[in-house]
């Protein structure tokens, strides 16, 4: 095996830079529980503010994140909309149903992308025979579609439709800082009229550990008795709150490299014989890309990139995703390429002796 692995598996691999691993060693810390910790307070106040939502929560993870976020907006026994591919359905050990009680009514959405006018014929009222639907979950930016972004008027008339019928919306914008280089547009206006939204510093933005839900004063205090009875009450995690700190004032600013670095692999794997990949779609730091003209599982093409010294993952029986972020440049991507070509190239000709 390659004593040095080009990862891309993800962007939650990143490694907290220099400076963050000082931050942490010099961190303020206090007893978070008791609302003491100075770094926390600072990052979630700073969060707050970027946001411009009224509080924020630091937490250990998106998942738990997304679930706190449900469980404020719900009561057990009732129905949330979210996309089919969506990872509040998908990839939260089904915390929608486990811990919130809720019943997910999933829909197909064109790369990941709900529209109002396929939320709308499911919304169900309060009535003798089903339940109701309470609340409207986004995923922005989508990570099984391919790190797609929603338009912004989408959002607009998702959220105004939405709160006409009183049914709030949360975003789970674990890559929000991605959908705003994509568009150009702040975070904050991304996820103006969500009543809630998830963002995490542990992906694209480089610290070790961590998310934050924002949204109301109210909704956020409650959210805090929801965090401790997930074991998320963490005490003295100013050291992590320094480093995340760091993550979401300076990270941001590099993520077009991210992208840049996503496109150029995009458009090296539709060169490659056996794969199938269209450059076009690739809106961010993720592209998935199709296997299946090579007769091989996404396990063994793995395995055959891993021998080669390219982490990567399978997202079903014929798709791969790979994953751009700071720790990969460009001349891993370019590496990275060659490997690819490489297994393309000798399956697919096996493909072709058959």
């Amino acid at each position: 095996m390659p004593d040095h692995f080009i990862d891309l598996r993800s962007d939650t691999v990143t490694q907290p830079s220099v400076k963050m691993r000082a931050a942490m060693a010099h961190a303020e810390v206090g007893d978070d529980v008791y609302g003491e910790d100075p770094s926390v307070n600072r990052l979630e106040e700073r969060a707050a503010e970027i946001f411009g939502k009224q509080a924020a929560l630091f937490v250990p993870t998106g998942t738990m994140g997304n679930c706190i976020a449900i469980k404020l907006h719900t009561r057990h026994g009732e129905e949330v909309v979210c996309e089919a591919r969506s990872h509040v359905l998908d990839w939260e050990l089904s915390m929608m149903a486990w811990f919130c009680g809720c019943l997910a009514r999933a829909l197909p959405g064109a790369d990941g992308i709900l529209a109002w006018n396929s939320i709308e014929p499911v919304l169900r009222p309060k009535a003798p025979h089903n339940a109701p639907t309470s609340l409207v979950c986004l995923e922005n930016t989508h990570n099984m579609a391919g790190g797609t972004v929603y338009p912004l008027h989408v959002i607009d008339e998702i959220c105004r439709e939405a709160h006409e019928r009183g049914i709030p919306v949360h975003m789970d914008g674990a890559r929000i800082f991605n959908a705003s280089v994509a568009t150009g547009a702040p975070v904050a206006r991304i996820a103006r009229d969500a009543d809630s939204v998830m963002f995490c510093l542990s992906k694209g933005l480089g610290a070790p550990v961590g998310s934050m839900l924002l949204g109301p004063h109210d909704a956020i205090a409650e959210g805090r008795l929801y965090r401790k009875r997930l074991g998320g009450g963490m005490r003295q995690a100013g050291v992590l709150a320094a480093a995340g700190l760091i993550a979401l004032e300076e990270s941001p600013e590099r993520l077009h490299l991210d992208h840049e670095n996503a496109r150029f692999l995009a458009a090296r794997l539709s060169e490659m014989p056996g794969l199938q990949i269209d450059p076009a779609t690739v809106q961010t730091n993720i592209l998935i890309f199709d296997i299946s003209p090579l007769g091989i599982s996404t396990q063994q093409f793995s395995l055959e990139l891993k021998s080669r010294g390219v982490l990567a993952n399978g997202v079903g029986p014929t798709l791969m995703r790979l994953v751009t972020h700071l720790d990969v440049t460009r001349a891993h991507c370019e590496r990275a390429a060659d490997v690819l070509a490489e297994v393309a190239s000798r399956f697919s000709l096996r493909a072709s002796a058959v």
